[in-house]
């Protein structure tokens, strides 16, 4: 039974926004549908469980007091969208909870990870999954349909080019690594590296090497959203991962590894809007939320407004527009 896949939030109020909770995936009906993957796979027994691990549950309940009440962010004015989230259209979007773990088997959790994510694809659903470290795209990723060659489209301090720590490979620091390998993975857009971790100069090689574009936090900066998005192929179809320190830790503290010089608020509204307008974003995860880090909600509440704002992008670009 798929229902097994995934089970409930644990949030109060469980679901984001208050969407209905659907758990029963083998008959999704649905145009977004957003799902929580809590653990990676750790390099060590003790990293296990982490603080990243409740961070589906937190961005889910904080979304709540983001928005004082349920109606008010999904049927009041957004600013950010020019009307409310859905634009009064007849848009479904449900919750999936989160996907469940075994705790003999750590591997068991990405592998139902990549079941439900498939099924949400096969659905035709656009998938936005909160994690979690930034191991857990790597089950979504293998999950992608594969009849058209996708970009994928990274926003992170870290390159995350490593092929293995510590003996494991589909740890956080790998996942833009394993996308090379999947043959339906094209090019790759990596946007705000900065500082120091994650890559070695063989990392830096290998990326290059295969033809992915390295966007530095500082050639970002200089040369503007615009152009950035003038480096992204048109036409799509895409993948969009977001690290949260990919964004500056003034909006964005609640990280493991904060690093100055990341993108701001008003670029990474700019990049979601402009990406999802030049063609179609077949899913998104946001990951690396360390909720007790955070200082007053500031990273909960710019991740409900990132996650409104592609939502919101996606129903105006006419995702879901039916005849």
């Amino acid at each position: 039974m798929s229902a097994k896949l995934t089970q409930a939030p644990g949030a109060v109020p469980q679901t984001f926004l208050g969407f209905p909770l659907q758990l029963d995936l083998d008959n999704l009906d649905a145009d977004i549908a957003i799902l929580g993957i809590p653990y990676g796979l750790p390099y060590a027994v003790e990293e296990r469980a982490n603080d990243q691990s409740l961070a589906p549950d937190a961005i889910r309940r904080n979304a709540q007091d983001a928005a004082w009440e349920e109606p008010r962010t999904r049927h009041h004015f957004d600013w950010d969208l020019g009307g409310p989230l859905l634009d009064g259209r007849p848009v479904k979007v449900v919750d999936c909870g989160n996907v469940t773990s075994d705790m003999n088997d750590p591997v068991e959790h990405y592998r139902r990870a990549e079941q439900a994510a498939k099924k949400i694809f096969d659905a035709g659903a656009t998938l936005v999954t909160l994690g979690g470290d930034h191991g857990i795209p790597i089950p979504v990723m293998r999950a992608l349909p594969r009849d058209e060659t996708i970009t994928l489209v990274q926003v992170d301090a870290h390159m995350d080019w490593r092929d293995e720590v510590s003996g494991e490979r589909d740890g956080y620091s790998s996942p833009i690594r394993r996308a090379s390998e999947m043959d339906w993975i094209g090019p790759i857009v990596q946007i705000g590296l900065r500082g120091v971790g994650s890559a070695r100069p063989q990392e830096v090689a290998d990326a290059r090497a295969y033809g992915a574009d390295l966007i530095s936090a500082y050639e970002m900066h200089e040369m503007g959203i615009d152009a950035v998005l003038d480096r992204i192929p048109d036409g799509g179809p895409y993948y969009l991962t977001v690290d949260a320190d990919g964004m500056d830790p003034t909006i964005m503290p609640g990280v493991n590894a904060p690093t100055p010089g990341g993108l701001n608020w008003l670029q990474i509204r700019q990049l979601i809007h402009g990406l999802v307008r030049k063609g179609r974003v077949l899913g998104m995860d946001l990951v690396e939320v360390s909720p007790a880090f955070d200082h007053g909600n500031t990273t909960l509440v710019h991740a409900e407004r990132l996650l409104c704002n592609f939502i919101g992008a996606a129903v105006r670009a006419g995702y879901y527009d039916r005849p």
